[in-house]
């Protein structure tokens, strides 16, 4: 719309013209417009078979923030304020498993592994399965929540909603079910910190390193793709060899009333 044609028939010169435009624009809110017009001439280059170095695109560095951690006393005090035996049983998956929301949401009956004390997570990010272990802790309460709940499919139920195609309806308990739970917790425990789904991911990592196990272990468990992603945890904590566990363990064993 700027010059007239299509961006594929620009010349790099043009192409940064245009950019110096937008980050000098006045009324331009912030870097995320400019960051994401890269982003759109980047995916067009791919889809119609170009290198990136086509139109020679800034690279654009990403900030480089420190996650947000609990300490085992505020994990131990979410626990404890959940009303619900639902609640506790997903915040105690997603810190003991380090599991994502939509991981957490797509729990099915038959992923658990009691005997092996391991978690089947199915088609995680990057479409890849991997198994977690379960903490005794954990499965206790799993137990006592199916015997009570007595889910069919998904661990997590909630109010059913027709999917966009308008067919079958989506009884798994909603993402914003999920975070409110969260935050409902983190709320009730009186934690002072930004407390998201994400934070109890990032917060089992960092127990785990702190409590010894190997960054290549916990790489694995997470499920992240490079290595380089699980080593932005070494920031926090520390590593020694030993062999895999869930983080639920210690917690009862430091924080449970003797």
């Amino acid at each position: 719309m700027y010059y007239g044609k299509i961006p594929i028939e620009l010349d790099p010169e043009q192409v940064h013209e245009y950019l110096f435009y937008l980050q000098k624009k006045s009324k331009t809110p912030s870097q995320t417009y400019f960051k994401h017009t890269v982003y759109g001439l980047r995916f067009l280059l791919k889809s119609e078979g170009y290198p990136y170095e086509y139109l020679r695109l800034p690279q654009i560095k990403g900030e480089k923030k420190l996650p947000v951690v609990l300490s085992k006393e505020e994990v131990w005090g979410m626990l404890s304020c959940c009303k619900l035996l639902k609640h506790k049983i997903l915040i105690g998956l997603l810190y003991g498993c380090g599991l994502r929301c939509m991981e957490a949401r797509n729990v099915r009956i038959q992923d658990l592994d009691f005997h092996r004390k391991q978690l089947k997570v199915v088609q995680g990010k990057g479409k890849k399965d991997r198994y977690v272990p379960l903490s005794e802790h954990l499965i206790r309460g799993l137990q006592k929540y199916i015997q009570f709940e007595k889910p069919k499919d998904w661990l997590f139920n909630g109010q059913p909603l027709a999917n966009r195609a308008g067919g079958d309806f989506d009884s798994r308990y909603s993402q914003r079910g999920v975070q409110w739970a969260v935050k409902q917790a983190a709320k009730a425990a009186k934690i002072t910190k930004e407390v998201s789904v994400h934070t109890l991911r990032h917060t089992y990592a960092t127990h785990l390193l702190e409590d010894g196990l190997d960054i290549l272990t916990v790489k694995e468990l997470l499920g992240h793709a490079n290595i380089e992603t699980t080593m932005e945890y070494l920031h926090i904590a520390q590593l020694q060899n030993i062999r895999a566990f869930s983080p639920l363990d210690t917690l009862f064993t430091q924080c449970s009333p003797k």
